[in-house]
Order: C-alpha cells, then structure tokens, then sequence
C-alpha cells in the first residue's frame, strides 16, 4: 500500500503502558496518510518503553518516511510540560495530541479531521469519535460538553457507535486530549497548555476555551473514529494522587471560566452524572482492526 504523507505533528506522552505505546504508535504508521512528524515525549519510563521508543520505533518510521523525534525526561514531569515540549518541536501544519492508550480505527482518521480544519478559517481544533476497543464498539466521548455550574458531561458515552445523534459533525464547548487535532496557529497564538494543571486534568477544557475566546471554533467530527482504552495514561501512577488533582484543577477551570459557561446552553446538572462503564485491558480485547 502506498500511503501519503500530511504535513501534521502528532505529539504523543509515553509514561509506561508500553504495550500500549506500541500500538498507538505503530497503528499511526497504518493510516492513510500518516503524519510528516511523530514526536514522543517519554516521562522517565522505566518498563521497557524506552528500549522500543529509541530503536523499533525509529526503524518504522524511517522505513515509513516520517520523522520522529524523542524526547526523554528523567522523571514524569506532567503530561502539560511534556506536551510543551512536543509543541516546541512540532513544524506541521496541523498538530495533533494523541494519549498513548488511543489506537487508530478510521485508517483516514487524519486527513479527515485536517479537512474539517480546512473548511473554514474559524475552525480551529477538531477531534474524532472515540470509542471502546471492543464490540460493540460502544462511544467513549463525542465531544465534551460544560453545564452552567461547571460541571462536565462527556457527550455520547455509553451511546451505540451508530447512533444518529452522535454522527453529525458538530460545534461542542471542548474537547478531551486524548485525540484531536489542531490548527498550528492556535499555540503560536495563545500559548501552549497552562502547566498550573499538571500533571493532567482540566488542561485540555482550559486549552479549548482560550482558543475560543480568541475566535476559533471546536468540533466534534464523528467521520473519524478512534479506540480509547480510557485511563490508562493516568491510572496507576503512585505518584500521582489523580482524585486529589482532578478536583483540584476542576476548581481552577471553574475559577476561570465560570464567566463564559454559565452563560452557554451547557446540559442541565442532572444529565452530568459520570457515567460508569465497562473498560477491558489490552490482554482482553487483543489488537483491534483498522478500518477503511
């Protein structure tokens, strides 16, 4: 198969989960087009990532005509720092964040989120329909939504893959990070992640409301599917009391933009409730296809 090449970035954290890493990555290389430039950030893995990052890796993407590039920290300096760090490096056109537990399923998941990019001067971050690696292929998040008092309500989860709701393309408040992609001009304008929400949590709701105020749109675009084995980035990490963080930055965010969402058509409080779901590790689901 002869694949294309976008002039993207795709930053990519590495903490751990090496199996997981692996799968992310290499399944970048099976879509069509694959981005220009992979840049993995490591946060002091110490299960083996490393070894498969520095020779493996750079071996298929060199086979695959990308560049990549890697950057190891000593220690888990957060996912916002490691981010912007990859930002730093990032020369696409278009950038993408993409958590080390997300698979590609859409082999054209890329150029169909840089085409919604393209298709107006005000779009600015676009992300992809995430679901659960195994059938039914359940929806993980379809766009976030904030009610008026700040709370948050992941939008389709739960929800068939194919129901009709969630396969419009729409405008939404935010985004998780786990994957979307980006106009490069969005971080050249406003900044990159705000490090007060280290090491997660909050910080992409943040991001996708200061890209807002400045003008630009979010999207949720259902054409592009993408597996999300959900919190697997952020569980077991010992070093991180992550129930503690996450109400600590929802403050922050709140603090913050309470201004804007409590005047927004948000969902109604009772609709915000999380929404506990069946997750399944890597050993249970197997390698889950791409499809075209």
């Amino acid at each position: 198969m002869t694949q294309g090449i976008l002039d993207a970035s795709i930053i990519v954290v590495s903490y751990n989960k090496c199996r997981y890493t692996e799968l992310c990555l290499t399944s970048m290389l099976q879509g069509d087009p694959i981005p220009a430039q992979i840049i993995v950030i490591d946060n002091g893995s110490s299960d083996g990532s490393v070894p498969f990052l520095e020779d493996r890796f750079l071996e298929l993407a060199e086979e695959a005509g990308v560049r990549y590039d890697l950057i190891r920290n000593d220690a888990n300096v957060g996912a916002c720092t490691a981010r912007n760090q990859g930002l730093a490096q990032a020369f696409g056109e278009y950038i993408g964040f993409m958590d080390n537990d997300v698979a590609v399923r859409s082999r054209d998941w890329l150029a169909t989120l840089a085409g919604v990019l393209d298709k107006d001067d005000d779009y600015g971050i676009v992300g992809p329909k995430l679901v659960y690696p195994f059938e039914p292929h359940s929806i993980q998040h379809a766009g976030a939504a904030i009610s008026r008092t700040g709370r948050v309500k992941y939008l389709g989860r739960g929800e068939p893959r194919d129901a009709p709701e969630h396969n419009l393309r729409r405008e939404v408040q935010c985004l998780i990070s786990a994957c979307w992609l980006m106009k490069t001009e969005i971080p050249e304008c406003i900044g990159g992640l705000d490090e007060i929400f280290n090491p997660a949590q909050f910080e992409d709701f943040d991001f996708c409301y200061r890209a807002r105020e400045a003008g630009w749109t979010v999207l949720y675009d259902p054409a592009a599917e993408m597996y999300h084995y959900e919190s697997v980035t952020t569980d077991d990490s010992p070093d991180v009391n992550y129930k503690y963080v996450t109400i600590r930055n929802g403050m922050e965010f709140k603090r913050r933009w309470q201004r804007l969402f409590e005047q927004e058509d948000g969902p109604p409080d009772s609709e915000c409730q999380w929404r506990r779901l069946e997750t399944r590790p890597m050993e249970q689901t197997g390698i889950p296809p791409i499809i075209d």
